[in-house]
């Protein structure tokens, strides 16, 4: 293997955070890449996460990260308005990207990224990891064997305990649509985009988004305030050969109930995906299931590594192979494109109970 790749993580800490639990283990179990730099919003943060992770440098500044010339990949684990000034910068600086979904706030931004990663010819990868999750691959390799025969109809159940009645201090943000954080472009993202990778692209859809908490409470002052986003979704959709599809996704559900079940129903029989984790399935491993009896699933380099790291680090072997190689197998840019313009759609269909056919919706 050629010399490691450097990686700076932008929004890492040392007391909390996604990035801590699960990039930070995700680099440093990996051969060929180096955690060589962290960003943390303040210098004395910068380097107390550098010492904590053992990254040669800490940096107060995501955009002096960018710069810094041992750094080849720019991790961008921060919140979604954030991410377009640091998206540019390091494309402008020739940086390879690994950049937590949602890549934009909305379509337009997210275009406007993606175009930019094209005319820049770097890899540009976003953060969908259940694409690479390996109980999902597993599965779809039995579907498309025709292990169970002609699939027939599919239901998905996904649930995470965010979006509930309490919402953290740090994440109120969450309640302004405009900043790209809501059930529907989190958790709906990740499950309508693990749906297709199963069970292949849709051919149409309608939708059905809902308040199911109207009142919700902020941060320890408890500030009661009414919340303007659906945090509920249900879906239903077509699939292959006019196979119906069932997808729920709930917000607020209790910690110990939240989970994640694929079923699909087909002519020879059935399959499962089961799992589920607090911060939703995405961030936790998955079981598969074939007519009721376990399959063995192969995790390869990511076997020993925690459930929040595991999908994260599958995501950065494909980033780390596609550099070495010149391929481009990781889901990039242009993806997000598609993703968001199917969420666009799922919207405009619970607004006005259309039906909306596929139209470069991902695959």
């Amino acid at each position: 293997m050629a010399e490691p790749l450097g990686v700076g993580i932008i929004g890492a800490s040392a007391d909390r955070g996604w990035a801590k639990i699960s990039h930070i283990p995700a680099v440093q179990g990996l051969a060929g890449l180096d955690l060589v730099a962290v960003a943390s919003g303040s210098q004395s943060k910068a380097d107390a996460a550098a010492k904590a992770f053992g990254a040669t440098k800490g940096y107060a500044d995501g955009k002096d990260l960018i710069k810094d010339p041992a750094v080849d990949i720019v991790t961008i684990a921060v919140k979604v308005p954030d991410h377009r000034g640091l998206v540019l910068a390091a494309l402008n600086a020739g940086k390879h990207i690994y950049c937590e979904w949602p890549l934009g706030r909305n379509l337009a931004e997210t275009k406007e990224l993606a175009a930019a990663a094209k005319a820049a010819k770097v890899h540009a990868l976003i953060g969908l990891q259940s694409r690479l999750n390996p109980a999902m691959l597993r599965a779809r390799a039995l579907l498309s064997s025709g292990a169970i025969g002609r699939p027939l109809a599919a239901r998905v159940l996904s649930t995470t305990a965010a979006f509930g009645p309490k919402v953290e201090a740090g994440m109120g943000f969450s309640e302004e649509a405009a900043n790209g954080v809501t059930l529907l472009t989190i958790q709906g993202a990740h499950t309508l985009d693990f749906a297709i990778a199963v069970l292949g692209p849709f051919e149409d859809l309608t939708a059905l988004a809902t308040t199911q908490f109207p009142q919700v409470a902020v941060g320890e002052s408890k500030t009661e305030q009414a919340r303007s986003t659906p945090d509920h979704l249900l879906t239903q959709a077509r699939f292959g050969a006019g196979a119906a599809l069932s997808l729920e996704v709930a917000g607020g559900r209790q910690p110990k109930a939240v989970t994640l079940r694929l079923e699909v129903d087909g002519e020879d029989g059935s399959l499962s995906l089961d799992g589920g984790a607090v911060r939703g399935f995405q961030s936790g491993r998955l079981t598969v299931s074939l007519r009721g009896e376990p399959e063995s699933v192969d995790e390869g380099e990511v076997s020993a590594m925690s459930a929040q790291a595991a999908n994260v680090a599958g995501m950065y072997v494909a980033l780390r192979n596609d550099i070495f190689s010149g391929t481009w197998t990781a889901p990039d840019f242009q993806h997000a494109v598609r993703l968001a313009k199917l969420l666009d759609d799922v919207t405009a269909s619970s607004q006005s109970g259309s039906r909306k056919p596929a139209l470069d919706w991902p695959s």
